[in-house]
């Protein structure tokens, strides 16, 4: 049975094509592409969904802001990751940005503590919930309650696109940056 896609739903520009002339190079290969990746500083947030009564969480890099009006983001997460189908049966996420100060909770959240899995990784910071019942993390730098209006499957990983529907008023702070293989904080450079 041909399925009957509707254009409009997908928002992708079909009057634009790829250069032809570009099309054929071979792309970099994996390994050139992750030593290069490994020193773009990117900030640090954990992705927090809550799939039925259980709570799921990441920690992600991979998030940018999309549009302010409306207030959308986009959140790529790996398909291997358990929070990944939560994410997807949820509907929902919140964006937890990190503050320098929360290293800690970006390696319990990134699987890096040993003993500290699953549902136990919510013992570690004070969380709430707001509007999606998505966990949302007390002190963080900034929290971006969402819905998933959109997921584009690409290779590894699902793009998320999400509406924004609460935000919290930032407490002020450094953030949490990860580059080169490590998580930093992000000093001035002096005038």
């Amino acid at each position: 049975m041909t399925e009957n896609i509707n254009t409009q739903t997908i928002n992708q520009r079909l009057d634009w094509a790829a250069s032809e002339t570009l099309r054929h190079l071979p792309t970099a290969s994996p390994d050139d592409h992750r030593t290069g990746m490994r020193h773009l500083a990117s900030g640090v947030s954990i992705i927090t969904t809550c799939d039925c009564e259980t709570k799921v969480g990441l920690t992600a890099t991979a998030v940018c802001s999309v549009t302010v009006d409306p207030p959308r983001m986009v959140v790529l997460v790996n398909k291997k990751v358990a929070a990944a189908d939560s994410i997807l049966a949820s509907g929902s996420l919140c964006i937890n940005v990190l503050s320098a100060g929360q290293a800690h909770l970006a390696k319990v959240f990134a699987g890096m503590v040993e003993g500290v899995f699953g549902p136990a990784r919510f013992e570690h910071g004070s969380w709430q919930t707001r509007v999606s019942g998505a966990p949302v993390l007390e002190g963080a730098l900034a929290t971006f309650d969402c819905r998933v209006v959109k997921v584009f499957d690409e290779s590894t990983h699902h793009a998320l696109l999400c509406e924004v529907l609460d935000a919290s008023e930032p407490p002020g702070g450094e953030p949490l940056i990860y580059v080169n293989g490590a998580f930093c904080r992000v000093s001035p450079l002096e005038s």
